[in-house]
């Protein structure tokens, strides 16, 4: 198998531990802009502990083909938990034939804002297929799931207003509530009665207040309580704000999210946010609502009419993914079935799996770092692929695996893995001891 320690240190020169001897009389070289910079010196101290350990920087790893239940890496076939194609419509011949067709009539870019001249029919298109699939009155495409949450919620609110999140909200949840300038408020994820004792307490100190939750939590895999949110931007006469990324296509009976899942109307949740990356195997984020809120969004977000128009391979593909989803709400069964097997047989061999039984997102938490690197190391040596989460993506000493599971999935692959991720986390856990 390939050095990966030596390719790393040669395509990365500063992920060294070795630093130039510079005598008192010699002014030393820099080698970086930001070599002064507090950020950049803990990132290569953290890196530096990671070769001095034996072990090489697991990201930024190219791997070769369509991301399905197997991939190849470093020439190596392996079992695939790394990617996010839930439904296993990233590859399928039917969303690839239009993203090629969009290509011959629109070529590979928009070309222009679409404010200007950069609109095309399909992305017409494909907002009236989220609102009708989402039983919203209308939606709106953006050209990255992350710009969606940083835009719209800096946009929507100003310094008299305040954005309500729980720890486990993603970082463009709070980049976009920073930047907005308005208060922020901050809760235990699911713990309700603290949001209600915070609010209680904070409400009358703002205006118009934005309670921002994840469908399905991208880092620990719950899936919302929907039910307690509502009742809790009722209580408390805010907004509710819905991250959708990680649930919609997988989350209810045929893929609608957690207004199905919980049989509750979609008009329960003011702004439905999603991406487009995962289930609908294209690139990009939307929001959906009523009629206003997304004219509003339409002419006057910075995020949208400042950017280019979502590319037409792109605007396609989801097009054809949805459609998919839409025909075939076999696929949001199976996925569901997956995610509660893999599950059954982790609590057989004692694992600690994260997440809501029927959630695609199962997390293995290792504690430092360094072993979560360890154990994602010792599985692909086994012939499994799953990337560790370290900081700061997770707090200190809650680094772990993130298993993704797809409906490509197999009953056979699910139990090969398993056996080893307990061997391996025993392996680990004895040599830290």
């Amino acid at each position: 198998m390939e050095n990966t320690k030596t390719k790393n240190v040669a395509l990365a020169p500063h992920f060294t531990s070795e630093e130039p001897v510079v005598s008192a009389t010699e002014t030393p070289v820099r080698k970086s802009i930001v070599d002064g910079f507090a950020g950049y010196r803990a990132l290569r101290r953290r890196i530096e502990e990671v070769l001095a350990s034996g072990q090489a920087v697991p990201f930024f790893q190219p791997r070769d083909g369509v991301s399905h239940s197997v991939v190849r890496r470093q020439d190596k076939s392996l079992i695939n938990y790394s990617g996010y194609n839930y439904l296993g419509l990233s590859g399928h011949p039917a969303v690839s034939a239009a993203a090629k067709n969009a290509i011959d009539k629109y070529g590979t870019s928009a070309s222009a804002s679409r404010i200007v001249s950069g609109q095309i029919d399909l992305h017409g298109d494909l907002e009236e297929k989220l609102a009708n699939f989402l039983g919203t009155e209308d939606a709106l495409v953006f050209i990255s799931g992350y710009l969606t949450n940083v835009s719209v919620i800096s946009h929507l609110l100003t310094r008299a207003d305040a954005v309500i999140y729980d720890s486990g909200a993603h970082n463009s949840i709070i980049t976009g509530a920073k930047l907005s300038g308005a208060k922020t408020y901050t809760y235990e994820n699911g713990d309700w009665d603290e949001l209600d004792r915070i609010m209680q307490k904070e409400r009358g100190n703002f205006r118009r207040g934005l309670l921002v939750c994840e469908g399905v939590y991208s880092m620990d895999g719950q899936i919302l309580n929907l039910p307690r949110a509502v009742q809790a931007k009722e209580r408390h006469d805010l907004l509710l704000m819905v991250d959708e990324a990680h649930s919609l296509g997988n989350v209810g009976t045929t893929g609608r999210g957690v207004c199905e899942a919980f049989g509750l109307p979609p008009s329960s949740i003011d702004v439905h946010m999603g991406t487009l990356s995962k289930t609908l195997s294209s690139s990009g984020g939307y929001i959906a609502g009523d009629a206003g809120l997304i004219e509003y969004m339409r002419f006057l977000c910075p995020g949208l009419i400042f950017s280019v128009g979502l590319s037409p391979p792109d605007t396609a593909a989801a097009i054809a993914a949805l459609d998919i989803l839409a025909h075939e709400p076999h696929r949001p069964k199976r996925l569901r079935e997956r995610a509660r097997y893999f599950r059954q047989i982790a609590r057989e061999y004692g694992l600690e799996i994260g997440g809501n039984e029927e959630s695609p997102v199962a997390s293995l938490i290792v504690g430092e770092d360094t072993k979560a690197m360890e154990l994602s190391k010792r599985l692909f040596d086994q012939g499994v692929d799953v990337q560790p989460i370290v900081r700061p993506a997770v707090a200190a000493k809650s680094a772990r695996l993130r298993f993704f599971i797809t409906a490509s999935h197999t009953e056979e692959q699910i139990r090969a893995t398993i056996p080893l991720v307990a061997r391996e986390l025993a392996a680990v856990r004895q040599h830290d001891a």
